[in-house]
């Protein structure tokens, strides 16, 4: 138990310098990251029926777009580009709040697949 609890807290230390060192655009990827394994992570979790973990990964993949990604957009300068952003980001939480409730891999899959679309874009135009 303790060793998990140090496997932990070393990758919590690990993420937290990943963030302090990261670029805006490098901070952007990691959210899109942690969102996409937090879907995995709930997928497996659904197949295995384990209903808790589910809801807690799906919760996390919520909180990242919406607390992360949704609120980092600037609405003033980011013109349309930015409130299609944030009409998808909207979009991939309602998916993921259907999958939550109906225990269906569909909206999961769909979900995943539109923000690994726009993450993959992201990456490219990295500086």
């Amino acid at each position: 138990m303790s060793a998990m609890r140090g496997a932990n807290a070393y990758a919590r230390v690990g993420v937290e310098t990943g963030v302090m060192s990261a670029s805006p655009h490098q901070l952007i990827v990691m959210l899109f990251d942690g969102a996409l394994a937090a879907m995995r992570a709930a997928r497996l979790h659904m197949q295995q029926g384990n209903v808790m973990e589910k809801g807690k990964s799906l919760s996390k993949a919520i909180d990242i777009v919406n607390n992360g990604l949704a609120a980092g957009l600037d609405r003033e300068r980011g013109g349309e580009i930015a409130e299609r952003l944030g009409s998808l980001y909207e979009y991939i939480v309602s998916l993921l709040l259907k999958a939550n409730l109906k225990n269906d891999e569909q909206p999961l899959e769909e979900a995943s697949q539109l923000l690994e679309n726009i993450a993959s874009a992201w990456r490219e135009i990295a500086p």
